[in-house]
């Protein structure tokens, strides 16, 4: 099944929340904020402008596997930069593909200059699930004579 419904649609049924924290925050700051908010990633920035990304894998990589202390070391030092990205209209066929290309899990929403929203893996994951189902739906009832068309 080919999902080409655009980004834009995944971002408002999700909400334009977005968790970000500056490049001199320390790793542990955002060690901590991702947990809070059960979040993957977190966007690095500053002055509204895109510089990085830092996710567990950086910080299970770059700090402990390093011998790093998280209290110690800043977010600029591990963050991943430059940043993959992607446009609200693209589609989550291209998004998944750009994701295993990069071997990525979370790709930035960029409209013009500004971030507009994240998507995750797990995101397109579970909109290409919610779309089988609904296609499935469709063609049961379809095929019971039920179908509204």
């Amino acid at each position: 099944m080919r999902t080409t419904e655009a980004i834009r649609s995944i971002l408002r049924k999700k909400g334009g929340q977005l968790y970000w924290l500056e490049p001199e925050a320390t790793v542990y700051d955002a060690i901590a904020l991702m947990s809070a908010k059960s979040a993957g990633a977190l966007l690095v920035m500053k002055d509204g402008r895109l510089l990085g990304i830092i996710s567990e894998r950086d910080y299970a990589r770059k700090v402990v596997l390093e011998g790093r202390s998280s209290r110690e070391t800043r977010v600029e030092q591990i963050m991943t930069s430059p940043v993959k990205v992607v446009g609200p209209e693209e589609t989550v066929d291209e998004c998944m593909k750009k994701m295993t290309a990069a071997r990525i899990r979370h790709l930035p929403v960029v409209e013009g200059e500004r971030v507009v929203g994240i998507v995750s893996i797990g995101d397109l994951v579970k909109w290409t699930v919610t779309k089988q189902e609904e296609t499935i739906e469709q063609l049961s009832s379809y095929i019971a004579g039920g179908y509204p068309g």
